[in-house]
């Protein structure tokens, strides 16, 4: 018996002698569906902390590392990054800001800090696009993006235009990037200070000191792009803008408690107005 169910002799002679009350194997059973069911809902990104954050929201009473034991036995593997192109072209001959950020990525309102990068993605038919965002530290949200088959200064300024329309934002706010001929050309800085943003730098490749965007660029490929057929320009678009969508809206943030970004920043306006 034990040979056709593929179970160990050890493991049944110790059900014998401990027989799981039915109560007891139901909620199991539950748990273990509800794990499957958020694991694949998340298109198998979520590892033990967010899984187990999801799993307590739904009213289960599990802890990280009982949730990380469930994974293991039920097969589910996360998915890994890959490697990454370069982008930044940083050998040029513009003025380069200072680093005002200088890793403070911890922000206690919206639209005082933004930060911004571009990354590329590669289509089977042989062509590339390149993607524009501008992130709000505050939430982690993706306040302005643009997607097209160059990285002019054009693109970054569409994708802050963007951002900057759909936020208002106060005076001062601060503007974190790279050292990229984009954000250091005169162009990008005229914009700047029409919007009266004051703008901050990473050191010369440092990576670090722009952390938050690079790792929404990551998650951005990791979970998702990766994992799509972007057979031509017009299918990785919309590819791109479906993972906005689900990161903004849907996507649980550790920085967020474990919220989605626009969850966090309803949360921070209706406590504010209390």
């Amino acid at each position: 018996m034990c040979r056709v169910l593929q179970v160990s002799a050890s493991a049944y002679y110790h059900w014998l002698k401990h027989p799981q009350k039915p109560e007891k194997a139901l909620a199991k059973k539950q748990l273990e569906l509800k794990t499957q069911a958020i694991f694949e809902q998340f298109n198998c990104t979520y590892g033990s902390r967010r899984l187990s954050a999801q799993l307590q929201q739904a009213g289960f009473k599990v802890g990280r590392y009982q949730t990380r034991s469930m994974m293991k036995r039920l097969g589910l593997q996360v998915r890994y990054p890959r490697k990454f192109k370069v982008t930044t072209d940083s050998k040029h001959h513009h003025v380069i800001s200072p680093n005002t950020l200088n890793r403070d990525f911890e922000v206690t309102e919206p639209n005082k800090v933004w930060t911004t990068d571009i990354t590329y993605v590669r289509t089977q038919d042989g062509n590339w696009l390149y993607v524009a965002i501008v992130m709000d530290l505050f939430s982690r949200q993706i306040v302005g993006w643009a997607i097209d088959d160059h990285m002019r200064t054009s693109l970054c300024m569409t994708a802050l235009q963007m951002a900057f329309w759909r936020r208002k934002p106060p005076p001062c706010l601060l503007h974190h990037s790279d050292r990229g001929s984009q954000y250091a050309s005169e162009e990008y800085r005229q914009m700047l200070s029409i919007m009266k943003m004051q703008q901050s730098m990473s050191r010369r490749g440092n990576c670090w000191d722009n952390a938050p965007t690079e790792r929404f660029f990551r998650s951005l490929k990791q979970e998702h792009l990766h994992y799509e057929v972007l057979s031509d320009k017009a299918t990785a678009k919309i590819a791109i803008l479906d993972y906005l969508a689900f990161y903004n809206g849907q996507r649980a943030h550790s920085k967020c408690g474990y919220l989605s970004p626009l969850a966090f920043e309803v949360a921070f306006y209706q406590n504010r107005s209390l």
